[in-house]
């Protein structure tokens, strides 16, 4: 990678921190979430990660759409929150026992999500990474660290595994 890429790559990744300041989308973000979420739950045209997970919100009662990725690893379906345990859809699912409908090719499901002890998040944390490159800015490790690496930061990102 050369100085410039390096310089540019930092100040894309700065840039999309800050549409998330405070660990929660702003107003701009707001809004591209909302036409991703809708344009997921279409299943037009969509990327094969993509989806969207609708959840009860905890203080409102109304339906919470976000768009998210499912990350498949070793068999089974996860998702990760890159904003780590405050982001709103974290709490939201914690606070419904784990109960949402999942929005994905189309097709939807009533889901529960479990979430993964931080022992075990290290893996599907990089593998993430792999395939969520909106995501990169938000956690601070190289998706080609070692395990190691990621293991060290696992106990601020939740993940869920899709049941």
């Amino acid at each position: 990678m050369t100085p410039f890429t390096r310089l540019a790559s930092a100040a894309l990744g700065a840039m999309k921190r800050r549409l998330y300041g405070g660990g929660r989308p702003r107003a701009f973000m707001r809004m591209l979430n909302r036409c991703d979420a809708w344009h997921y739950t279409s299943g037009i045209l969509v990327p094969r990660h993509a989806a969207t997970l609708t959840v009860v919100g905890r203080h409102t009662g109304r339906l919470i759409f976000v768009p998210v990725v499912v990350t498949e690893y070793n068999g089974r379906c996860f998702l990760v929150s890159m904003l780590g345990s405050e982001a709103n859809w974290v709490r939201n699912i914690r606070a419904a026992h784990g109960h949402a409908v999942l929005h994905r090719h189309g097709r939807h499901a009533n889901v529960v999500l479990t979430e993964i002890p931080v022992e075990q998040r290290a893996p599907i944390l990089r593998r993430y990474l792999d395939i969520a490159p909106g995501a990169r800015p938000h956690i601070p490790v190289d998706r080609r660290a070692p395990l190691a690496r990621f293991a060290a930061i696992a106990h601020r990102y939740p993940v869920f595994r899709i049941d």
